[in-house]
């Protein structure tokens, strides 16, 4: 799936702001949405230029400083490459997630479908009826029969649910072939 993604450094100045160094920032926008992380270091707004999103200058600090952000740069295109080399969501925060070296969590269904299960549980006689519970049972155990069947796995991560997994005429074909 293409997604439309951009980055740009730039000042971040203060309300109040007088003179002096001002906060470079990043910014990730991937289908419109932004995201924003702050890049912890500082730049004299007279030596900034917005179009390059670097500082002007031959000075040896001038030098490290935009190679810096050349660094940052390549981290955020190599995140990006990453997320869509491996078929995984891309987002504004995956992004930033990856680059900052965040890991992310993984949530897996048949684990949140038995905590379902369990809460339900704890309310039969209250708010639910027993049969309720059974029915949730039962579709936990087809569930686990379908992802041996049709997957060859005994859980799967909720970011790899599609639209052939929901599809409710592959479920029913392997109910009836009694899996």
């Amino acid at each position: 799936m293409k997604t439309n993604f951009s980055m740009l450094f730039y000042l971040k100045k203060q309300r109040n702001y007088k003179s002096g160094l001002v906060p470079v920032y990043l910014r990730i926008t991937v289908d419109g949405k932004r995201s924003e992380v702050t890049t912890g270091r500082e730049c004299d707004p007279e030596k900034w230029i917005s179009n390059s999103g670097r500082a002007i200058g031959t000075k040896e600090n001038i030098k490290s400083f935009n190679a810096f952000l050349d660094n940052l740069q390549s981290k955020v295109y190599d995140a990006h490459r990453y997320l869509s080399e491996n078929e995984k969501l891309i987002t504004e925060e995956t992004i930033k997630n990856k680059m900052l070296g965040k890991s992310e969590k993984s949530h897996m269904l048949i684990k949140i479908l038995r905590e379902h299960n369990r809460k339900v549980a704890e309310f039969v006689g209250n708010e639910f009826a027993p049969a309720t519970h059974k029915r949730y049972e039962t579709s936990l155990r087809h569930t686990q029969a379908f992802l041996k069947y049709q997957y060859k796995v005994s859980d799967i991560s909720i970011g790899k649910i599609d639209n052939a997994f929901v599809a409710p005429q592959i479920f029913r074909q392997c109910l009836q072939n009694r899996i």
